[in-house]
Parts: structure tokens; sequence; C-alpha cells
């Protein structure tokens, strides 16, 4: 795969993604450019529930785009889950772990095998009340490491409304899910222009440059959206 929608009939989670999100929600996407991202580009969302990995992937897809994703380990446990991912060879990320290095090897295997990867530069998910939007917290340095040794555009791919769909308590995102068919939220994601970090002598300003590319994408998203809006982290 390179990063580009399949042309065979096999089930990947992109395609399950693209399935399940529009009977959840009605998926709303946009671009700057008008495209899908270039093949082998590095690919940056915002992380704000469980549910917006799959509404990333299934908007991605409708982009004509199946990105190699960078996921926390633990997702590996999962049944079923656990098989497809190494199947297509999504990437495990073991977090405060030696191993954590060798995530940022295998997404540069990736790329140079001209597939676009997908991360989450915040690290995780932000502890946060309710299912107002709020702004990407600062980004740890493995993209900028990623970034400088691939060369690779980075394209920021900011998303609003899936906290509707699961956030709050154990049982509140249950209740969220269960009961997103009858409510159908709105669910925004845009995509927007490609930047170089590779040429940036520092870690902090490139990841500077970054976040805000990824905030102003994730602000279209959220003014589509109309969703309330809490006060920039620092």
């Amino acid at each position: 795969m390179t990063g580009r929608r399949r042309t065979g009939g096999g089930v990947t989670l992109a395609r399950v993604a693209a399935a399940v999100v529009p009977v959840l929600g009605r998926l709303d996407v946009t671009t700057d450019t008008g495209a899908a991202p270039a093949e082998g580009s590095i690919l940056i969302a915002n992380h704000t529930s469980l549910g917006d990995p799959a509404v990333v992937l299934a908007a991605l897809h409708r982009l004509g785009t199946e990105p190699v994703v960078l996921a926390a380990a633990g997702v590996w446990r999962i049944p079923v889950l656990g098989r497809l991912l190494t199947r297509e060879g999504h990437i495990p990320v073991h977090r405060h772990d030696p191993r954590a290095a060798q995530a940022i090897q295998d997404a540069r295997v990736a790329l140079a095998a001209g597939r676009s990867v997908l991360l989450y530069p915040e690290g995780g998910i932000p502890h946060r009340e309710g299912v107002r939007e709020a702004a990407p917290l600062p980004f740890h340095p493995g993209l900028f490491h990623l970034a400088r040794a691939s060369g690779a555009p980075v394209v920021p791919v900011g998303q609003a409304g899936s906290r509707a769909l699961a956030s709050g308590s154990c049982a509140g995102q249950v209740a969220r899910v269960l009961t997103a068919p009858l409510r159908r939220p709105r669910l925004c994601v845009h995509v927007g222009a490609p930047l170089r970090l590779d040429g940036e002598p520092g870690q902090a300003r490139a990841l500077g440059l970054a976040r805000g590319a990824l905030t102003r994408a994730w602000l279209t998203a959220a003014r589509r959206l109309r969703a309330p809006v809490l006060p920039a982290p620092a």
C-alpha cells in the first residue's frame, strides 16, 4: 500500500471507518488545496477523543488516501483490530519505553516506500470536560525528528465534532456512540496546505510552525461546525 486508496476489494482500517462514520454522523471534508495530500506525506491531526481517528481516516479515505497510522501500542491488544493493524503495516508506539524510538524509524521506512503516515503530535488525548472544542496542545518532538530525517512534507488535518461521538466517562462514551445514529452529529475535517520542517534549524520553531498550521486547520473545521471553543492552551 502506498498511502493512496487501495484498488483491491480487501477490508482496510480506512474502509471500515469510511463505512461506519457516516452512519454515526454527518461528515464534512474540506481542503486548502482542493486536492488530497501528496503521497509520502506526514499527516498530523489533533486528538480530542477516542472517536477522532475513525473520523480522520474516513475523511482521508474520501480524499483517496489511506495512511499508515502511528497509534498507542495498547490498541494492538484488541482482538481483530490488532490483527488488522498488523496486516496493514500500521505502527505501534510504545510510550515511555525504550522501544518508542522504533516507531520513528518504522515511519521513516514507510515514508521512503511512498506511503503517507498519520500521527498525533500531542501524544495523547487531553483531559477535558464536555464536548467543547479546544486548540491542539504543545507537540512532542517525534514529529520534528521524523520530518528532519525523512524530508517529507507535513500536512495538518484539523478535526472538530468527534467529542460528540465519544467523550466523558466510559458510560458516557458508550451512550454517545449508541445514540449517535439518531443524533447524527456533524463531523468536520479540514486538510491544510503542506509545510516543510526539514529546513528549520530549531526544534522549538519547527514544532511551533507545525502546531500553528494544525491549529488553523482545526479552527477552520470548528468554525464550519459552529462549535463553542475553549480558550487556546499556552
